[in-house]
């Protein structure tokens, strides 16, 4: 999967740009706060209908501007495809091969990408809600169908808690809430249990490769509701039951207390958990690991790989580390790469790369 060419309007601190980029290598090059993540983020943007900064859509749009947008076209196995994502106070508009489409779930999953930046690390040490975000983000540009159970099941988790601080509590009114919120919390658990079956395969080998052997890594999926069955319908059953005789306490607490909303993630090398008892080395080693991990499971799920976008890793990461990472991307990985130097690239791979100089939103080629 490479990413062509991209168009932005009113986006951040672009006016107006137009990028022709190279198949395997593209390097943004600048000083701090000149608009190399603007960049980064506008195609993570055009791929997921959303910022990996903020959840605040208006901070998209260009300073007294009315709206912005991005396009972009694609080129996959199978053919050449135009993508457009805009955003205004009215809310988003997407288009694929010029066609709007009435939902952003029937727009995302058509440009794969992984983002490795800095606060990635917080997926090892941060809390368990931003590994659920990891979770939902992975599975959603793979499975469109687990991100429409994830949006069902969130849009019954909001009537449930209010319902439930109302402390007035209806069973009738509680059971078919209970039943929708069954239903899609079995799908969800059954699809993140595959997700962290997977990429535990391909982490922990590259892992083992990075610590040249001397360090095992396994990644632990820990769903908040404790389930034998891994059909569907007999899971949905045992969801149902559960949350069933949790109602009691969540009448009294005025919330859900039962179900994926409250799932995590688990990281152990030699059996130690790296959140409590690794090293920094080992927790960065740790989210490498995962994210490369994330590059072959995407390509074992479409057969192709996905972009990559680094977002000033590389000055992150020592030598050992950056090498591995450069090393299993080249050739295979169209990559977008900011950093304040070119020093920070490794000079084997650069034969092959477009640079792009930054400043102030102007774009130098």
């Amino acid at each position: 999967m490479i990413l062509k060419n991209i168009h932005l309007g009113n986006f951040r601190n672009y006016e107006s740009l137009d990028l022709e980029f190279h198949p395997k290598l593209n390097v943004f090059i600048g000083r701090n706060a000149q608009g190399k993540t603007n960049l980064l983020e506008s195609i993570y943007f055009l791929a997921l209908a959303k910022s990996h900064r903020t959840a605040k859509d208006k901070e998209l749009i260009r300073f007294k501007q009315e709206e912005a947008f991005v396009n972009g076209s694609i080129r996959t196995a199978y053919s050449d495809l135009p993508l457009s994502i805009s955003v205004s106070s009215k809310g988003k508009r997407a288009k694929v091969n010029h066609m709007e489409v009435a939902r952003l779930s029937q727009y995302i999953g058509h440009l794969n990408v992984v983002l490795f930046a800095p606060e990635d690390l917080n997926i090892v040490k941060g809390s368990p809600q931003v590994r659920r975000k990891f979770i939902n983000m992975e599975c959603g540009q793979i499975s469109k169908v687990y991100l429409n159970m994830l949006s069902g099941y969130q849009k019954v988790l909001v009537q449930k808690n209010n319902y439930l601080k109302q402390r007035n509590v209806d069973q009738v009114m509680i059971d078919v809430l209970n039943a929708q919120l069954a239903e899609y919390a079995s799908l969800i658990i059954l699809k993140r249990q595959q997700f962290i079956r997977t990429i535990e395969k391909y982490a922990s080998r590259i892992h083992g490769d990075i610590s040249n052997g001397n360090e095992s890594l396994a990644v632990r999926y820990r769903p908040n509701i404790k389930f034998e069955s891994e059909d569907e319908k007999s899971l949905e059953l045992e969801i149902k039951s559960l949350l069933d005789d949790t109602l009691e306490k969540e009448i009294e607490r005025g919330q859900a207390l039962t179900g994926p909303h409250r799932d995590d993630i688990s990281f152990y090398i030699n059996d130690f958990d790296v959140q409590t008892y690794g090293s920094q080395g080992q927790q960065r080693t740790t989210a490498l690991s995962v994210k490369l991990a994330e590059l072959e499971l995407i390509h074992e799920e479409i057969g192709e790989y996905p972009v990559l976008l680094l977002d000033d890793v590389l000055s992150e990461l020592d030598e050992t580390r950056q090498s591995h990472l450069l090393t299993s991307i080249r050739n295979r990985v169209q990559t977008f790469v900011t950093t304040t130097s070119i020093s920070d690239i490794n000079h084997t791979i650069m034969d092959e790369m477009q640079s792009f100089s930054i400043d102030d939103g102007k774009v130098k080629v």
